[in-house]
């Protein structure tokens, strides 16, 4: 695997990592706190993207790539919210972020025709494998299962989706990013002028969690998107999982949340997946 690559992969880890622990605090807030982060996200990325385009000018099937990414990342950040609102983030988010790059990896090989070498397939599994570990497989947090699961699902559509835009349809990244919060924002904008007064409540109350998932969640999908450009995105998508050996101890730390050797365990089954695929 390209070592540009891997240092995006694992930088966009930590930030990964680092909103969804800062979503979890906010647990009720639904799609105000999704359309708040959205709206944010597009005022900082606003200003790179103007100059990307005045640069190297906009293709019409990047208005299609933008609107395909921003309904399926949009469904991806509620249905985690709901996620984070009745179960652990320890539960929560190894299950989404372990059957995400499960199914990617399928879809990867099966349609995109990728064909990944014995040791980067063998890491690949050893990664997933590690953050089932991590979850408990959903154990003491069965409520929390199904949505995991599901939001897995949008995991593996919005990386194939976004590989695809980025890749076969040139979309430079920071657009993509950029134009799929801002259909985000305004799919939801309707819903939140309506409850005008919860949305100031929100972001009086919790204004530094909106900020920092508005900084990082893009910041750390944009360098995957790079890196996606410089490797097969059947390395990438499940390289990028070592979020879960930072988000799990995260939990334990910070959250108080339990069983803190299983996630260790885990973890070092995650880390010899990365290790594996950075060398094939």
């Amino acid at each position: 695997m390209n070592p540009v690559a891997i240092v995006l992969v694992l930088t966009a880890a930590v930030a990964h990592a680092g909103w969804n622990l800062f979503a979890k605090r906010v647990p009720h807030g639904g799609a105000l706190f999704v359309w708040l982060a959205a709206a944010c996200s597009v005022v900082w990325l606003l200003p790179f993207v103007v100059v990307t385009v005045l640069r190297d000018g906009m293709a019409g099937i990047w208005w299609v790539a933008l609107g395909v990414s921003g309904v399926l990342h949009l469904g991806y950040f509620i249905l985690l919210q709901r996620g984070y609102r009745v179960g652990d983030l320890s539960v929560v988010y190894p299950l989404a972020r372990g059957s995400g790059p499960l199914l990617s990896v399928v879809a990867a090989v099966w349609l995109l025709h990728e064909r990944p070498g014995p040791m980067a397939l063998i890491g690949a599994g050893a990664v997933i494998a590690g953050v089932f570990v991590i979850g408990g497989f959903g154990i003491g947090g069965s409520k929390g299962m199904g949505y995991g699961l599901v939001t897995g699902v949008l995991i593996a559509a919005y990386t194939l989706w976004d590989a695809h835009a980025v890749t076969a349809l040139a979309a430079p990244p920071l657009v993509l990013m950029t134009g799929s919060s801002a259909v985000e924002t305004a799919l939801l904008a309707p819903y939140a002028f309506a409850r005008r007064p919860e949305v100031r409540e929100l972001w009086r109350e919790h204004k530094v969690p909106v900020l920092a998932v508005a900084l990082l969640s893009p910041l750390a999908y944009v360098l995957v998107l790079f890196a996606m450009r410089l490797a097969p995105v059947s390395l990438v998508a499940p390289a990028r999982e070592l979020s879960i050996v930072i988000g799990g101890v995260g939990a334990w730390l910070l959250l108080g949340e339990p069983n803190p050797a299983r996630r260790l365990t885990g973890a070092v089954i995650v880390v010899a997946g990365v290790a594996a695929i950075a060398v094939s």
